[in-house]
């Protein structure tokens, strides 16, 4: 199989600048001439194999992101967004890699002004809706900073996760998450008590005291307590990173500031060093981990998923849940595969089919239009409420790899990963699906042109071009 060309101009340029150096110095240390580095820049040429391991040596590059980093998704996304009818025709996708790689400042601004339009479109389309429902829908802009934030970081944020490592084991050795949390949080004359709370409220905050829902299970208690100790001990680390984010609104970095301390939290419930050990050992048996780690089968598939420190890094894993509706409620992906941010997921993933058999993980081989193969997990993970008059809250989860992991992954024994018929076809997204027989399409592909039948009937009531 023919190795994947990678074209990295916008890194090679921001690694220049980093080390301060002028294009000149810069080749040098390279070990190539000056119109070579000239022409790898404006991605006019691949980076040689010479050059990735000089990147490597010299500057502590990280080959991996330049094969697969923010351009990949971020073609994934325009290809998604230009599919809408609003443009006459979509550029080939080599035009949308050369956005993406040479000016994804520019990218990422278009996406932003498509988003605006979007949800500008969709309240005009329901005014009386959006009229009633106005405090939500000023919400919508900031949630998707934020996801566009971890996004784009391969759901890995290095000083909080780091900083997290050392809290949970400050002598090398992981102790009781509890316990832990619980010192930790006395230390600042913050007092904690199990007590009794109405149902569905996992803590309060009293003053000083911050009171814990008894009857929630000990990962969710855990957690949430973590959370408290992010907000409370690890403040000026998550301001920083904030400011750095440079988000644009107040909203957004409220909302960012809980995603941070939620980071935290779950990189301190499973530290990073000793969960990738645990997660290799145990080849990725999400219950095992789970027993070992105290946590929960949804905060260990969500860890599973940000495992991708420089220089040691695991399994790339996508991970999503989903609502009863088949609404992504969490998404995120160190994967080739991206989830779809302006219209629903692909109905032939197995995590729709979970909700059927709680209680049981589902298996699947599975193929995207690009050809990328993958073993995708599912499991329900509903949540009691911990009263027979309260409403349960029902979530499935995905977990997926690429197949070239499926050694890694316990899951994958007995299954039949080297016959191409076992890989259910299956896509992003309705709208920009390539796939003229697909049986469960909702709705057309909005860059093709159709054609609707008068002599016959059939699964679908039109003919793709």
């Amino acid at each position: 199989m023919a190795l994947q060309k990678i074209y990295g101009g916008a890194a090679l340029r921001e690694t220049r600048a980093r080390a301060s150096l002028s294009q000149r110095a810069f080749a040098e240390r390279l070990g190539v001439s000056l119109p070579y580095l000239s022409q790898m820049e404006n991605n006019h040429r691949p980076i040689s194999a010479g050059v990735l391991l000089r990147l490597a040596q010299e500057f502590g590059t990280d080959l991996a992101s330049l094969a697969s980093g923010d351009a990949e998704r971020m073609v994934i996304d325009l290809q998604e967004a230009l599919a809408d009818p609003l443009f006459d025709s979509a550029p080939p996708l080599a035009d949308l890699r050369l956005a993406a790689t040479n000016t994804p400042m520019l990218s990422r601004a278009f996406l932003d002004l498509y988003r605006a339009h979007r949800q500008g479109q969709e309240r005009l389309a329901a005014l009386d809706e959006a009229l009633g429902n106005a405090g939500q829908n000023a919400m919508a802009t900031p949630w998707e900073e934020v996801r566009d934030f971890f996004h784009y970081c391969d759901n890995y944020i290095d000083a909080v996760d780091r900083a997290a490592e050392r809290f949970a084991s400050p002598d090398g050795q992981r102790a009781d998450p509890w316990h832990t949390a619980v010192e930790a949080l006395d230390t600042r004359g913050i007092k904690v008590r199990l007590a009794d709370l109405p149902p569905g409220a996992v803590f309060r905050r009293e003053g000083r005291q911050i009171v814990m829902n008894a009857a929630a299970d000990a990962p969710t208690r855990s957690f949430q307590l973590l959370h408290q100790v992010a907000l409370e001990q690890q403040h000026d680390l998550l301001e920083a990173t904030l400011d750095l984010a440079r988000f644009r609104s107040a909203t957004a970095r409220d909302v960012a500031r809980l995603g941070l301390a939620n980071y935290f939290a779950g990189a301190a419930l499973m530290p990073y060093c000793s969960f990738l050990n645990a997660a290799r050992t145990e080849r990725h048996d999400l219950e095992r981990l789970a027993h070992q780690f105290g946590a929960s089968l949804e905060q260990v598939a969500h860890r599973l998923s940000t495992m991708q420190r420089p220089g040691d890094k695991g399994v790339p894993f996508f991970f999503v849940r989903v609502d009863q509706a088949g609404t992504i409620t969490k998404r995120h992906s160190a994967t080739r595969l991206q989830f779809a941010r302006f219209g629903g997921a692909c109905p032939l993933w197995n995590v729709h089919q979970a909700f059927e058999q709680p209680g049981r993980f589902l298996r699947q081989l599975a193929q995207t239009p690009d050809g990328a193969r993958y073993l995708l997990l599912a499991r329900d993970v509903s949540k009691p409420a911990g009263s027979f008059a309260a409403s349960i809250r029902r979530f499935a989860i995905g977990l997926g790899c690429e197949i070239s992991h499926a050694a890694a992954m316990v899951q994958a024994d007995g299954l039949d990963i080297g016959n191409p018929r076992a890989f259910e076809p299956i896509g992003i997204s309705c709208r920009i699906c390539p796939r003229t027989d697909c049986h469960q399409r909702a709705v057309p592909p909005i860059d093709r042109p159709l054609r609707i039948p008068q002599d016959r009937s059939g699964p679908l009531p039109y003919d793709i071009s």
